[in-house]
């Protein structure tokens, strides 16, 4: 079993950053004159605790009850080229209203956003305080309601600390920079030798802000990259095996946001004993909709303390918008000061930061909707016969035209659903995306399955390779 040196390393670098006086420091704002924590508990409602249910209410269909105006509908239908200049013109009600629209297609899993608790918290941090202090939050745009979302998210993922950014896009964008730094802060003559830099894995469909991230800490001279085989662990192990550098990180998104598969946890975790690598998962996907207390993937598959850094997004089952890094408070520290995607953004605004933290905590109490979430999985595994495990359903029909055509028909049918296209997918694994929420119905699940069973064939719906290349 190999020694996992990287709390020594992640020491080491926030030390030298320190000693040349470059170690950036968050200092919260406080707000108001009251006790923060407790106005922030507050925003639910009238009364000094927030507001939960105990089961859907009709509100909850405007997370996936929609329309578009008719000109909208219509230069859909026809893949009319738009900027979205119809939607403002006036036009809409002169040429016959609205498109009524069943969504599944978005990635609000919970139905968080329509939420009255949530919508409240955001409404009287408005009233009260505006968008509050707007700046970077090394500057003057953390506040104590920041650091307050910032301890509910540490303990939602079992963490020491976490630092709060503005998409999640953002977060690992911070993530992999700050991790590649490591190498530049370490070198004995300031620019990494080979055997200096970080060896980053990554998993060949990761996310786009990963790859991003990874392209600008490879362009910065800090890291040497690694792509292996989508969730293929024999692979990444003889990658791993057969590397010289002694820096090595793996990253992978727990939840594939385009194939729907869960990263194989169990067996990442056991090659980091092995290897004794620093773990990076991107659980935007996973976060609040897995695990019995919606931790997400790795409390899923019980292994947490085998995650080092979790990153994580408040835009899909929070319903709100942000993202975060949970880690160790020396991760965080090294984050905060060379993270470029956070160091030079502006902070969250308030009433969306007291937004999240109602939304942390609607989601812990109403157990419910991960509840129902998954019941809408076994229910649409059973009435197609397509395999699937999680609430993202990649039905993969093939060429352009094919996933257009779905596209189309499920649209003139009264339904939300995407065709995904290159560049997102390769060539030929175009597919209609489906996702569901915890406000479907079992009715609108069976109506969904009875129009797609009209314009494609469940029984040959293509199973994804594992060998797709990679996309670095």
């Amino acid at each position: 079993m190999a020694d996992n040196s990287w709390g020594e390393i992640v020491e080491e670098a926030v030390n030298v950053l320190e000693s040349r006086q470059v170690l950036r420091s968050l200092r919260p704002i406080s707000i108001s004159k009251q006790n923060d924590e407790e106005i922030v508990r507050s925003r639910g409602n009238e009364r000094d605790e927030y507001e939960v249910f105990d089961g859907m209410r009709q509100w909850d269909r405007t997370s996936v009850e929609v329309s578009v105006s008719i000109p909208t509908f219509h230069k859909w239908l026809h893949d009319v080229p738009s900027n979205g200049e119809e939607s403002v013109s006036g036009d809409a009600l002169d040429e016959g209203g609205f498109k009524k629209l069943l969504l599944f297609s978005g990635n609000d899993y919970l139905g968080l956003s329509s939420h009255p608790t949530i919508a409240n918290a955001a409404a009287s941090a408005v009233q009260e305080y505006g968008m509050g202090p707007k700046g970077s939050a090394l500057i003057c745009g953390y506040t104590t309601y920041h650091r307050l979302l910032e301890s509910s998210l540490a303990e939602l993922k079992k963490k020491e600390d976490c630092l709060v950014c503005p998409t999640g896009f953002a977060a690992n964008m911070a993530a992999m920079v700050a991790i590649g730094s490591v190498a530049s802060l370490l070198a004995a003559s300031g620019k990494p030798l080979m055997n200096e830099k970080v060896a980053i894995f990554s998993d060949a469909l990761n996310h786009a802000s990963i790859i991003d991230g990874i392209r600008l800490a490879e362009r910065q001279g800090n890291v040497e990259v690694f792509v292996y085989r989508h969730c293929d662990m024999y692979h990444l192990n003889s990658l791993i095996s057969s590397c010289k550098m002694k820096r090595k990180v793996v990253v992978t998104d727990s939840l594939f946001s385009m194939d729907g598969d869960f990263a194989p946890m169990e067996e990442l975790s056991q090659l980091r004993k092995k290897h004794g690598f620093l773990l990076v998962i991107d659980d935007a996907h996973g976060t609040f909709v897995c695990g019995e207390n919606g931790g997400g993937v790795a409390e899923q598959f019980n292994c947490e303390s085998d995650v080092d850094l979790c990153v994580g997004t408040l835009s899909k089952a929070a319903g709100c918008l942000g993202g975060f890094i949970a880690c160790s408070k020396k991760w965080k520290q090294l984050i905060q000061s060379r993270g470029r995607s956070f160091i030079f953004s502006t902070a969250i605004p308030i009433p969306m930061v007291a937004a999240a933290y109602a939304a942390v905590v609607v989601a812990r109490k109403e157990g419910w909707r991960r509840k129902a979430i998954w019941e809408r999985v076994k229910e649409f595994e059973a009435l197609s016969g397509v395999q699937i495990s999680s609430p993202i359903i990649s039905l993969v029909v093939g060429n352009q035209e094919k996933a257009l055509q779905g596209s189309r028909y499920l649209l003139k049918s009264g339904f939300h659903v995407m065709a995904i296209r290159p560049p997102t997918v390769p060539p030929n694994s175009c597919r209609l995306r489906v996702t569901l929420s915890a406000t479907h119905t079992t009715e609108d699940v069976k109506k969904l399955i009875t129009a797609l069973s009209s314009c494609l064939d469940f029984n040959k719906i293509a199973h994804i390779p594992s060998s797709l290349s990679p996309r670095l």
